[in-house]
């Protein structure tokens, strides 16, 4: 059995990291590079970076802050937010971004998926999905443009799509419970990991070392993403490593403190 891994991400904002809820109200939670440094010394599995505003804003990832990070950690890095073409993945990870996360540009042009996973290899390529429930309570819809628009196209469909055209593994995040607190979506996560056969990273809605067991047992994720308990010092990485194979969960060993 593959051990589960433990993400924290970084939403970065105008240079900082930020954190709100349902993808709106941010506030700051610090210096990236530094907090990246910080999770690396905590015994994080893999950091995710994401530049929030980038596919918004319709520019380019913040390069040198991705540079900074990179030098600052020994644990893999994915890097995601105006990711647009092959040229974008090639800067970033000359970067040092291990992984690139892709969302709107792959649900624009989906052969960018199977272009990245043919030139860089599969396991670089992380498709970004953003959940939505339905009006009808049907299941739920894909969003893009960093949660502004709707497009009518049901998450599972569209995570089935993304592994067929090569994706490694897919960031999964529930809109609705992004930044709440209460609990990851276990239906949503479940839901996708059932219907697929490459690793599910589940995201939003982390509140107490609870939700990630759950998520990690009963959702069937293979990672869990949390920011709020790890960025404003509710739980370490350590903590919720050590509760979580104390539970039965196979987990990567921390290191031992210095």
């Amino acid at each position: 059995m593959l051990s589960k891994r433990i993400i924290p991400c970084l939403d970065v904002h105008e240079g900082r990291v930020v954190k709100g809820v349902q993808f709106e109200n941010l506030s700051d939670a610090g210096d990236p590079v530094e907090i990246a440094a910080h999770y690396d010394q905590g015994g994080a599995d893999e950091l995710v970076f994401l530049d929030i505003s980038a596919s918004h804003e319709e520019r380019d990832t913040l390069l040198d802050t991705v540079r900074q990070t990179a030098l600052r950690i020994a644990m893999p890095l994915a890097v995601g937010g105006g990711v647009r073409n092959l040229d974008d993945f090639t800067r970033l990870l000359r970067a040092g971004a291990d992984k690139i996360c892709v969302n709107t540009a792959a649900f624009r042009t989906p052969g960018i998926i199977s272009e990245a996973s043919h030139r860089f290899g599969q396991q670089c390529v992380v498709i970004a999905i953003d959940a939505r429930s339905k009006s009808d309570n049907s299941g739920w819809e894909v969003v893009i443009r960093g949660g502004r628009e709707p497009t009518g196209v049901d998450v599972l469909e569209w995570a089935k799509e993304v592994e067929r055209l090569g994706a490694g593994e897919i960031l999964l995040t529930s809109m609705d419970r992004d930044g709440t607190r209460m609990g990851y979506d276990l239906e949503l996560t479940r839901s996708v990991s059932q219907a697929l056969s490459i690793p599910i990273i589940a995201s939003g809605g982390a509140g107490n070392l609870d939700h990630l067991f759950e998520v990690l047992s009963s959702g069937e994720a293979d990672a869990a993403l949390a920011a709020s308990i790890f960025h404003f010092g509710d739980h370490a990485v350590r903590a919720a490593k050590e509760f979580l194979a104390a539970q039965g969960i196979a987990i990567r060993p921390v290191p031992p403190l210095p």
